[in-house]
């Protein structure tokens, strides 16, 4: 899920003037443009039904797959609830500021959930940060809340351990569950493939310690409301990612201006090129198989080459920024590697090296300065550090992955 939306390229002013507000909506839908975003959400709604049934569909007693879809409807349901809430934030703040804004387009993909999520899109140039900031803060927030919902609303209503039962598979666990009435506490190796888990976040385990029964988080996934409120919660942290034109980039830039966000924006690009590297040696490591040795040279050398690509773009070419984070990247993922992990078998997804292209390429890591630069007032600058909070709280630095 992306949340971009344009300002302007002007030069860096301080503290200029409020602009004009306008006086008129200039947003005006016809029947045709309603019926386009109509049949996308309904698309994304078919797409993440069939996609999740795979996850939250109770087969274990089923002779086919169709009833499963009930299931996968419930999802459905509730994620983009969420998604559908965090677009309209963003689209109400727009309205309010008489900004001219498409309705949220839903992404339907036959892959993973069934969705990357939404977006909106921004037709004209914002031009002053407080409007920057109401109307990136506002879809985040609304998420939130709704996501945050979902999660203790899941937690309140947490069947027995053996709900396991009602899945196909799982029997390593089933007869551990049967035995100690409980779910084990690593995940117990499982005949018909890979397991896959939902990674750690300072909020979910916070709440998870309060209630009874939670279910480990390579089990997570099968229960409805924690499963889509984990995901609300981590598509809430990337959109808060405090750099170039995100929702996060966005209000951070209105906290603390051009230059600052500047540099914050670069040292947190290199955090996550660290995070890239670990999840990414590894795999390519796995892939070369026997044509790399057991230091994994030729994976180093690639991540290397890729590292380097990353940075050329995401720092315009700037050499005193790419030698030595190229140089401080590497060592960080090599000393957790070989010194933490001590070993390049580590598991792990490929979430922070596409999230880095993907901003790298696409979003930018800096963000443009804005024409009227005025500082936020106490309440929005509460709201604006509150959401960098979340940021902090929601996000997982192994999201999902497979053991």
């Amino acid at each position: 899920m992306n949340d971009r939306f344009s300002t302007p390229d002007y030069s860096y002013g301080e503290f200029a003037p409020e602009p004009p507000r306008k006086q008129t909506n200039p947003n005006q839908y016809d029947r045709t443009t309603i019926l386009k975003h109509t049949g996308l959400f309904l698309l994304t709604f078919a797409t993440v039904t069939f996609m999740s049934s795979l996850f939250v569909g109770q087969g274990a007693a089923e002779e086919s797959f169709w009833p499963l879809l009930w299931d996968g409807a419930f999802f459905a349901l509730l994620f983009l609830a969420f998604l559908a809430t965090h677009e309209f934030g963003h689209f109400i703040a727009a309205q309010i500021h008489r900004i001219r804004v498409t309705l949220p387009y839903f992404i339907p993909v036959p892959l993973g959930i069934g969705t990357v999520g939404a977006v909106i899109r921004i037709k004209e140039k914002i031009d002053d940060t407080y409007k920057m900031f109401d109307i990136g803060i506002a879809g985040p927030l609304a998420g939130f809340v709704v996501s945050l919902f979902l999660l203790v609303y899941g937690f309140a209503t947490l069947p027995e351990p053996d709900f396991i039962n009602n899945f196909s598979g799982h029997e390593a666990t089933k007869e551990y569950v049967a035995e100690y009435g409980t779910y084990p506490d690593a995940p117990l190796e499982e005949t018909g493939g890979e397991v896959l888990v939902a990674g750690e976040t300072l909020l979910y385990s916070f709440l998870a310690q309060y209630f009874e029964n939670v279910p480990p988080m390579w089990e997570m996934y099968h229960y409805p409301f924690l499963f889509a409120g984990w995901l609300g919660l981590f598509f809430t942290a990337l959109n808060l990612t405090p750099v170039g034109q995100l929702d996060g980039g966005h209000i951070l830039y209105s906290l603390i201006g051009y230059k600052k966000h500047k540099l914050v924006a670069r040292v947190f690009f290199a955090i996550l090129t660290v995070l890239a590297g670990i999840e990414s040696i590894p795999y390519i490591h796995s892939t070369l198989g026997s044509w790399d040795n057991s230091l994994g040279t030729m994976s180093w050398l690639l991540w290397a080459v890729v590292l380097f690509l990353l940075l050329r773009r995401a720092y315009r070419d700037e050499h005193k920024w790419i030698a030595p984070v190229m140089v401080l990247s590497l060592a960080l993922s090599a000393g957790y590697l070989f010194l933490y992990v001590g070993n390049l078998t580590t598991h792990s997804s490929l979430v922070w090296i596409f999230w880095s292209f993907f901003l790298a390429f696409l979003v930018g890591i800096e963000h443009p300065p804005a024409l009227y630069e005025r500082p936020l007032d106490p309440k929005r600058r509460l709201l604006g550090w509150l959401s960098m909070g979340i940021f902090i709280l929601c996000i997982s630095l192994n999201p999902l992955y497979l053991i």
